[in-house]
């Protein structure tokens, strides 16, 4: 008997818990590779209200277990996310999140209320990773104040279920975690992207442009880990957590720590084949380890 991997994430049933990191699927490029039938859900990068020309290059730099990247959210806004990119999701017969972007409170609640109109899009992923540029370049995620506040009025104007992105550059994110659950957010996702740096010792100079980037990829797995852990036992709404998955065993250690579903992310970037092959993988290891459900692999952890 073939195992039950369907989840119910904001009462949206996904067909199993593994969905794509924001920034890491393009409809055209990845579905060269793969069919996005077989997913969860489809993530998609983030869009703006309006078009962002993104940070200079270079913006992308390899290193030691993973990445940095500053791109700084390139799109070409929500009018054209809506009338070239929708019509390709659609076909994909899995649910759409669409990652929201913004600077400030009315950015986020601008394309919120564009998107929210929208019958394709299944529901919202809200990076409050942004710099909040009214409030003196402080990050939204990494205040409890902010984090609600920009949660609460982004809710207000959506009727799809809405997903907040937090960052790990804090302190204590539980306290980010329960804002944005009592400003009303559906589920929480996490983690986004470390703050790194790296210098070209040849040139005497940084290798970003940006000078500093979000440090992804298997090196910050343990980081997620521990947060997803944390956070899945300080609220009471799902949890998606990403940050370093490679393989099946990551998505199991996730769903362990308190997971409800998954994202990845770098490793597509790496091997576009790697999201079918951790899909595959998944069924299988749930058939030789004798888990029917997806339940059944969160409940075998043990505190």
């Amino acid at each position: 008997m073939k195992p039950d991997l369907r989840v119910n994430i904001a009462d949206v049933e996904w067909k199993n818990p593994i969905t794509t990191a924001s920034g890491t699927f393009s409809i055209t490029d990845s579905s060269a590779f793969y069919d996005p039938h077989i997913l969860g859900a489809i993530t998609t990068k983030g869009v703006s209200s309006v078009k962002w020309d993104g940070n200079p290059s270079p913006r992308i730099a390899e290193t030691y277990g993973g990445m940095l990247n500053a791109v700084g959210l390139q799109n070409p806004g929500a009018d054209y996310f809506l009338e070239n990119e929708v019509p390709l999701l659609k076909k994909a017969d899995t649910n759409i999140i669409v990652n929201l972007a913004g600077h400030s409170v009315e950015e986020y609640v601008e394309v919120a209320s564009k998107l929210n109109k929208c019958s394709e899009i299944d529901m919202f992923e809200l990076n409050i990773s942004c710099p909040n540029v009214k409030e003196g370049g402080i990050g939204f995620g990494t205040d409890p104040n902010l984090a609600y506040e920009v949660t609460k009025a982004v809710k207000e104007v959506v009727n799809k279920p809405l997903i907040v992105k937090l960052s790990p550059n804090v302190t204590d994110i539980t306290v980010i975690a329960k804002a944005v659950e009592k400003a009303g957010a559906d589920a929480i996702s996490l983690i986004n992207t470390l703050l790194g740096m790296r210098i070209d010792i040849n040139r005497g100079k940084l290798i970003l442009a940006n000078k500093t980037g979000g440090f992804s990829g298997p090196a910050i797995k343990p980081v997620a880990i521990r947060m997803v852990y944390q956070v899945s036992r300080a609220v009471n709404i799902p949890v998606i957590g990403l940050g370093g998955i490679t393989t099946v065993e990551d998505v199991i250690e996730f769903l362990m720590a308190g997971a409800d579903a998954v994202a990845i992310g770098s490793a597509a970037l790496m091997d576009p084949l790697a999201v079918p092959r951790i899909v595959e993988n998944l069924e299988k290891y749930m058939i030789e380890h004798n888990y029917a459900s997806i339940a059944d692999i969160k409940n075998r952890f043990k505190d």
